[in-house]
Formats: C-alpha cells, structure tokens, sequence
C-alpha cells in the first residue's frame, strides 16, 4: 500500500564561514494556522502535483527560493502524522531537507512574518513539536553522513 501525504515540509539550512550550520526559522503571521509558531516552509500538495513539485513549490512561494538556490536538495525518511480537530482527520506531512546556496536571501510570504537564522540546537528549542525537533537532527544527520546523506539527495535537474 502507498500512501500520498497531504502535507510537505521543508527544512531550508546553510553553512556559514566556519562551516557551522544555520536552519532557517520562519514565524506564522497573527490571523493564520498556529499564529506565532516557528517553523519551517510548510504546505499542501496540489492535486496532480507530486510530492517533490509540491515540497519545491512551497519553497518559492513561502520563502523565494527557487531550486536553482539550492546546492542540495534531500528526502528524509520521515513522514509525520498529526490529528486536526478542525476537519476531525490525520493529516501526513513528507519531510525534506534543502541546503541553501551562498548568499541567497529569503522573501517572505504574508503566511510569514519573521525569519531568522539559528544553529540545530537552538531551533529545536524553538520549534513546538517534537516532530519538527527530529528533523532538525536528521538535517544535521545529513551533513555529519555525507556519504549515507547521498542516498537521500533528490536531482533537481529534471
């Protein structure tokens, strides 16, 4: 059985001078879904569209960052489920990874209203779910593996 998420996540990184990593935090504006929270880019498949073109989709939208601003793009092998009171169902969220390129910029959308920049363990601190909180792990799972992380790198030459 396959199973098609309703949901993408994409957690957007960079390595600054030293090489550190820096996991882009953006805040949910007042009069949306969870208002105030820190994420990471975040939103619904269209229907017909695939995963990925979805993940990538949600990327240029929410944040500007096209797949040409990206050195690497990963699928990780999470898949988060979360019940909404509001439709009274469990929705299913794919989780991907995006290493940014050197000196992009972000363009927030009006769903956003701050962004910023912060080491691993200082955007789990941030972050309310614990779901989003082992993501950031497996993003640095990825740069710590590169040689395991190839396996998870999508082509975005397609």
């Amino acid at each position: 059985m396959s199973i098609r998420p309703d949901i993408t996540a994409t957690w957007i990184y960079r390595l600054d001078e030293r090489g550190g990593m820096e996991i882009l935090l953006i805040r949910r504006s007042p009069g949306q879904t969870y208002p105030g929270i820190w994420q990471c880019v975040t939103g619904k498949i269209e229907s017909g569209e695939s995963i990925v073109d979805g993940a990538l989709r949600e990327l240029v939208e929410e944040a500007g960052i096209g797949p040409a601003d990206l050195e690497a793009f990963y699928q990780l092998d999470q898949l988060n489920w979360f019940h909404v009171a509001g439709v009274d169902a469990m929705l299913s969220e794919a989780v991907f990874a995006g290493r940014l390129r050197s000196g992009i910029g972000v363009t927030l959308s009006r769903e956003h209203d701050a962004l910023q920049w912060v080491g691993p363990d200082a955007a789990c601190e941030l972050v309310p779910w614990p779901a989003y909180e082992r993501a950031i792990r497996s993003v640095e799972w990825l740069e710590d593996h590169p040689g395991k992380a190839a396996a998870f790198r999508l082509s975005l030459s397609d």
